[in-house]
């Protein structure tokens, strides 16, 4: 009995690192080839592009992919912003437009939502589309949440990472840089 429990222990052990390995393996193919190659050190970011569905945010510099980060999105992450208190996260091709180091969200940078075309649309409509749509970090204050903030979508329409991964893109996205939100 006592050798049946020894191996049943060990047999535990040894697939611990085999599970492990089997994910990784299973998530690399969500990877972007590119992605899996040697980090470089980051200097400048010249362009985002957000991928809604997958809850991300990936940063390139001269077409060449440098980082992922995961985000939390509007309370109603699926389609288009469309009207001011939709708690969408807007679509489409914008820019950041605005650096805010004094934010009520740590930090942030402000996308150019609403567009003319945005802007016309909700007029039509007789509404208006709203705005101050922005990358920021978590509420001042409530930095410690870290990555905890992922487990829903929190935002009124905005794209939120952490404090310190705010700090990255602070630091290196430029105002007037591209930024596509795909679905």
């Amino acid at each position: 009995m006592k050798r049946l429990f020894i191996v049943i222990i060990v047999l535990g052990i040894l697939s611990v690192p085999v599970a492990i390995g089997y994910n990784r393996m299973v998530h690399m193919e969500e990877m972007p080839e590119n992605e899996m190659e040697e980090a470089v050190e980051m200097t400048s970011i010249d362009s985002l592009v957000v991928l809604k569905s997958k809850r991300e945010i990936r940063a390139y510099l001269s077409g060449r992919y440098l980082k992922t980060y995961k985000v939390a999105l509007g309370d109603a992450p699926v389609g288009h912003k469309q009207f001011e208190g939709d708690e969408k996260t807007p679509e489409g091709l914008y820019r950041i437009n605005d650096r805010n180091p004094n934010s009520s969200y740590h930090k942030n940078l402000g996308i150019s939502y609403p567009n003319a075309k945005d802007k016309a649309y909700a007029k039509s409509k007789g509404k208006s589309p709203g705005g101050d749509i922005k990358i920021h970090g978590l509420p001042n204050g409530q930095g410690y949440l870290g990555k905890l903030h992922l487990a829903t979508d929190w935002t009124n329409g905005c794209i939120a990472v952490t404090d310190e991964e705010i700090d990255e893109l602070f630091k290196f996205v430029k105002i007037g840089s591209p930024i596509q939100i795909l679905p």
